[in-house]
């Protein structure tokens, strides 16, 4: 009998979380960059994912939460105050490190092209902090 709740459990589909525009918009974004792969965050077996993970050679570059409208990215400890002041959307909402990331509203006041941007600086944060041995392979890649 138990066997047979497990098989049960086991072929229940997945919920899907509702996505805005934005959020699939800037998702399809972030997937065109070379090698970036992304994996779904659930909290747990039968709950629907709450975030997609956005990673380049296993380092996390971009955070992207499916409940609401944000994205976590990797900033220059250097921009981080100015664009605090700038934008009202920018600010900080998880546990990672203040000082390397932020948070960026997609419904706030910030443009998406100053979204895109600062996606595509993250990206390169993490692609400076690859290996060269990473970055050489990365490249083999791209001309592939």
């Amino acid at each position: 009998m138990a066997k047979a709740r497990k098989a049960a459990k086991k072929s229940v589909p997945r919920p899907q979380a509702k996505v805005s525009r934005l959020t699939e918009a800037l998702r399809k974004f972030i997937e065109s960059l070379p090698a970036a792969q992304s994996t779904h965050l659930s909290m747990g077996r039968s709950a629907a994912p709450v975030a997609v993970l956005h990673k380049l050679k296993g380092k996390i570059f971009a955070i992207q939460s499916l409940r609401q409208e944000y994205v976590i990215v990797k900033c220059d400890p250097m921009l981080i105050q100015a664009l605090k002041q700038q934008y009202k959307g920018i600010g900080h909402k998880s546990h990672l490190d203040k000082r390397y990331w932020i948070a960026v509203s997609l419904d706030a006041d910030v443009p998406m092209k100053e979204v895109r941007r600062l996606v595509d600086h993250s990206y390169g944060l993490v692609l400076a902090s690859l290996t060269l041995k990473q970055q050489a392979e990365l490249e083999r890649e791209r001309s592939a």
